[in-house]
């Protein structure tokens, strides 16, 4: 029994040396964490439970059958986050450089697939130089096997994907399909070709930061929701948001103890908006201040940043909320923020997480450049997203709610519950200046005409009155009382009950 043990002993001490020591200092010199480091700092401590670690790969082509480490490049298992159990997978770049192979993605897939099954996320760390070529089509088959498990996992369990080094090719599309990717500074990035490929092709000098770094995704295409300093950083807020969210799409959102009073005043929330209605002001000094002890997780910070998503909890449950930033863009609506704001929404729904919505919109951006990118079908889309959601939606208008723009941002008319308004909000079709043009265009050459239609215009639509004597608005409320108002609408809400209806899914305008 004695030699048997030892036996054991050799074998997972040989495993959880991965790559080797000195391949272990080269991450380490790297600023990067090791597969099994990343685990550990992520999960409760000594919760995790590791499956197939003695797992290797098949391959005999290439010199492959004298090349075998027990575990093949990822970590996979499941643990507790803060007492909550999560499945995750951690790829080894100690390890042929986290490569896929074959017996890579079956380990990647059982977690999956059990996820499912017992209804907990899967949280995948990525850190991989992308299919193991030695292995040709059956490492292209894995990758495929896992988009597909990825595709069903959608809507039933949250998926959140961690790039903590290369992720490049084909390896690009499970983070792509997942609910939320997050990236490291300086340590990773993603691309489906890379610069060398690219100077090849289109002749341009580009480098891997460049091309497809934290920032570049962050800022410029929106791939990645947010950016960490470091992997001691970034697992940490990984912790944090993981706490926001339901285990599945059967489950309510979490509820924590806590001590903010949900009848709390701010009078400071009585000056927020500026007498001039030109004059800009910060949407998120209004979400910190009314939610639970100012704790907001905002996703997509860095992209799209007239439009403001992320989580937060009222009295202790989480809340989805989005709302337009005025300090950017005046708060239009445009191709990149409909599309954040649309994926934000959709995810909600899926986890029966309530949306909060906070309004501020002059319209949708004009001009050649939304048009001919397509801001018709983009800005369908979150209006597609808001329509469609069943879960408790609650609308705030504190100031602009024009045209279109009023309509897509969960008004009364796309079924939200609950709508109030500040007295400084406005809701028309556009503004006095431009509808006061239109309607009386034959006395554009009268100043005094025009300023005496501007002045009727604005005492009838520049105003939330109109609205609430429509039904539009359910309550127009002093600003300061705003946090104890939403706080008990969410309470009524609680046992909302209402189903689409029947089909196999919509056609949402991709």
């Amino acid at each position: 029994m004695s030699a048997i043990i030892k036996k054991l002993d050799d074998m997972r001490r040989l495993a959880r040396l991965g790559g080797g020591q000195t391949r272990i200092n080269s991450q380490h010199a790297k600023g990067k964490l090791t597969a099994r480091e990343r685990i550990e700092l992520l999960f409760d401590e000594g919760s995790f439970e590791e499956w197939d670690m003695f797992v290797e790969h098949r391959c005999t082509d290439f010199g492959m059958a004298e090349q075998k480490v027990p575990g093949d490049g990822v970590v996979t298992g499941y643990g507790l986050i803060n007492g909550r159990p999560m499945f995750v997978f951690s790829q080894d770049f100690t390890v042929f450089g986290g490569s896929l192979s074959e017996s890579h993605a079956k380990k990647i897939l059982k977690i999956m697939e059990k996820a499912v099954q017992v209804g907990a996320p899967v949280i995948g760390l990525n850190d991989s130089g992308g299919a193991r070529i030695q292995e040709g089509v059956n490492s292209l088959a894995g990758y495929a096997d896992v988009f597909l498990q990825n595709v069903l996992a959608s809507g039933v369990v949250p998926q959140i994907s961690m790039i903590m080094g290369p992720c490049a090719g084909g390896a690009v599309y499970s983070p792509a399909i997942t609910d939320f990717i997050f990236m490291v500074k300086d340590t990773s990035y993603m691309f489906v070709t890379g610069p060398d490929v690219v100077k090849t092709v289109t002749h341009e000098s580009v480098t891997h930061e460049q091309l497809g770094g934290a920032m570049t995704h962050a800022s410029k295409s929106g791939v990645s929701d947010g950016v960490f300093e470091n992997d001691v950083d970034a697992l940490l807020q990984l912790r944090r948001l993981m706490d926001f969210l339901p285990l599945n799409n059967k489950q309510k959102p979490p509820v924590v103890p806590c001590a903010d009073p949900p009848d709390r005043d701010d009078y400071s929330l009585d000056t927020l908006v500026p007498e001039n209605p030109n004059k800009p002001y910060d949407m998120k000094e209004l979400i910190t201040k009314i939610v639970d002890e100012g704790d907001f997780f905002e996703v997509g910070e860095h992209f799209a940043k007239n439009i403001i998503c992320g989580f937060a909890r009222m009295e202790g449950s989480t809340i989805g909320i989005v709302a337009n930033q005025p300090m950017v863009l005046a708060g239009c609506l445009d191709i990149d923020s409909s599309r954040k704001a649309a994926r934000f929404v959709r995810f909600c729904d899926c986890f029966n997480i309530p949306i909060l919505t906070f309004v501020d919109v002059p319209g949708f951006l004009p001009g050649t450049a939304q048009e001919y990118g397509g801001i018709i079908k983009h800005g369908a889309k979150l209006l597609f997203a808001y329509a469609e959601a069943t879960v408790p939606k609650i609308t705030l208008i504190t100031r602009k709610a024009y045209g279109g723009a009023y309509d897509v941002m969960s008004s009364k008319h796309v079924r939200a519950d609950v709508n109030f308004a500040w007295p400084t909000a406005e809701i028309a079709v556009m503004g006095a200046k431009g509808a006061v043009e239109i309607i009386f265009r034959q006395d554009i050459g009268d100043k005094a005409k025009i300023a005496a239609r501007t002045k009727e215009y604005e005492e009838n639509f520049a105003n939330p009155f109109k609205a609430a004597n429509l039904g539009f608005v359910d309550d127009v409320i002093l600003p300061h009382t705003t946090r104890a108002r939403i706080c008990r609408s969410l309470n009524m809400l609680k046992t909302k009950d209402i189903k689409n209806p029947w089909k196999k899914h919509g056609n949402i305008p991709l």
